[in-house]
């Protein structure tokens, strides 16, 4: 076994930090950092390495000699083999500590960048079932705990409904309760699959492409609206119409229930047809008297109520008079740019998903919203020099990248452009720094406010205001 690979045991290692990607850090005896994956800052454990590197090793704990005063008991069942919620076992004001920290520790070590006072981080008042959108998977050979492994029990039934394993495409855990999503997410998780088990359908089986039955997705809104949306790999008209009507009829406030038929590799349903079987194809989410159409393949934040205090806090940090254009980079389905209209003269919106765009014009006309124009398109490519002469030079420019953050063409165009305020939004500090620097020169950051979006996970976003120096 060569030396990159030999596993060490460490005793007594005391947990000292959170790291990125919700890992947890500790020193070795021989100064390298050790990144764990199931401890709390301020365990003190023996631990069993499984990859080492020049400055590090990956390792788990294999016996906690000191629990942290930072944890608490995780609410859900599934807590440690789910990958869903990895800071469960840790104190909510704790998780806002570290992801506070993250967010500080990104910007000035990566992004060089001289930070303002620090607003807090805006914690959210709801800890759990908070999320918008659940998507569940199907299996017919359900991720079996090493206790079964072991056991000589009969295992029983092998159908699963539930999420993928962390990294095992091709393994389901299956779910009896899940905290993230309010109900009537888990009763109709769980009647679905009962009634599949019921009525001898065949769940699916992803290695050996079989099976009838591949995924459901639920969405919620604060409206009260419930989407339900039931991928099948194959048309068996008889057992759809079956659970179709057995899910209309047990739970009638489903507002929008729809169906696939899948029979590709993969689950993906940007390339499907949605059909739907009973009430509308879509649901609606509203802020601040605003509505806002959602479909089956909508993006939309998936933390409702956190996400109108991120759009808060944007809007806020523009401090718009209605006099500004304002140009808003990746736009998905417009509602930063409609939930800033009002306070703008007129706002562009751009962003390069065709179906995204068609959105936020069907939004900004339900809204009556006139002064927004939104234009489809790769930013780094159509948000040229041309674009600019045909819309008119930004006062203000808003941006929410994805989490590789912004091309450094897009960068170098706003520094071109050189409008008086940038305002970032990020769901990934470090490319948000590593962006940051490169307009240093020119912006300064002036306000900067961490919102917590998913609380007992890592994820964080952050909004930067950037003013000209």
């Amino acid at each position: 076994m060569s030396k990159r690979t030999k596993k060490q045991a460490f005793t007594n290692v005391e947990v000292l930090d959170a790291g990125a990607k919700g890992k947890t850090i500790a020193k070795a005896p021989d100064g390298k950092v050790i990144f764990l994956s199931n401890t709390v800052p301020g365990d003190i454990v023996d631990v069993q390495t499984f990859k080492a590197r020049k400055a590090y090793y990956e390792a788990k704990a294999t016996v906690f000699h000191k629990l942290s005063d930072k944890r608490t008991t995780p609410a859900c069942e599934h807590f440690g083999v789910c990958g869903g919620c990895k800071w469960q076992d840790m104190g909510y004001e704790h998780q806002l500590y570290y992801k506070q920290k993250e967010v500080t520790n990104n910007l000035t070590r990566i992004g060089h960048i001289k930070l303002p006072e620090i607003t807090p981080i805006l914690g959210a008042a709801e800890q759990y079932f908070y999320r918008n959108k659940m998507e569940f998977s199907f299996s017919d050979s359900r991720w079996l705990t090493l206790e079964e492994v072991q056991s000589d029990a009969d295992l029983g039934d092998r159908n699963a409904l539930g999420f993928h394993i962390p990294g095992m495409w091709d393994k389901i855990l299956d779910i009896k309760k899940c905290h993230l999503q309010a109900d009537p997410s888990n009763a109709i998780r769980n009647a679905v699959k009962q009634f599949g088990l019921d009525n001898n359908f065949e769940f699916f089986n992803t290695r050996n492409q079989t099976g009838l039955l591949r995924t459901m997705m639920i969405r919620t809104s604060s409206t009260g609206d419930v989407m339900v949306v039931i991928q099948f790999f194959k048309e068996d008209k008889a057992k759809r119409v079956l659970l179709l009507d057995f899910l209309a009829e047990t739970f009638p406030q489903i507002t929008s229930l729809q169906y696939i038929i899948n029979g590709k590799a993969n689950d993906t349903i940007y390339d499907q047809d949605v059909i739907c079987y009973k009430g509308e194809d879509h649901i609606f989410e509203e802020m601040e008297g605003l509505k806002f159409k959602i479909n089956a393949k909508s993006f939309y934040q998936t933390n409702s109520a956190q996400a109108f205090e991120l759009y808060k806090i944007t809007r806020n940090f523009a401090g718009l008079t209605g006099d500004e254009l304002v140009y808003d980079l990746y736009t998905g389905t417009g509602t930063i740019a409609q939930f800033v209209a009002k306070q703008a003269k007129k706002v562009v919106g751009v962003e390069a998903v065709p179906d995204a765009i068609t959105a936020a014009k069907e939004n900004a006309q339900l809204n009556s919203i006139n002064n927004v124009e939104f234009f489809v398109g790769d930013m780094k490519h159509v948000f040229n020099d041309a674009f600019i002469v045909a819309h008119g030079q930004p006062d203000v420019i808003i941006t929410d990248p994805p989490r590789d953050g912004m091309h450094k063409d897009v960068v170098q165009q706003i520094l071109n452009i050189a409008p008086k305020k940038v305002v970032y939004v990020s769901c990934n500090s470090a490319t948000q720094a590593r962006d940051l620097e490169l307009m240093d020169a020119m912006y300064k950051v002036t306000k900067t406010q961490a919102v917590d979006m998913f609380p007992q996970t890592f994820h964080v976003e952050n909004v930067v205001l950037l003013e000209k120096r």
